[in-house]
């Protein structure tokens, strides 16, 4: 799998976490493979891997197999985990990407 992002695309810094891309992607495709995750958010198979592995021990996703692939489950009502923001639920960003992308 070719990493869809080159080094000279990426920003230096970003308003979200590769946890949060990670979250993002599986909202998105709950059936995506590791190797598709990895791809979408830029990072190495492993480094999703031990991503979505944090994401399971806090309760934001479960996991369970159908056939031989991953479905996973994202929990939208479990809170942020920052002081300032653990107040919200991470469905509510979720579901701002979730939005249609307005066209011109």
């Amino acid at each position: 799998m070719v990493d869809e992002h080159s080094a000279e695309d990426r920003p230096g810094w970003t308003f979200l976490t590769n946890h949060g891309h990670v979250l993002l992607a599986v909202a998105g495709d709950p059936d995506a493979r590791v190797a598709d995750i990895a791809a979408r958010v830029g990072i190495s198979a492993r480094a999703t891997l031990a991503i979505l592995k944090d994401l399971e021990s806090a309760g934001y996703l479960r996991r369970s197999k159908v056939g031989r692939r991953s479905h996973y489950t994202v929990d939208s009502h479990q809170h942020f985990r920052h002081p300032t923001t653990a107040t919200q639920e991470i469905g509510e960003l979720l579901a701002i990407f979730d939005r249609p992308t307005p066209r011109p």
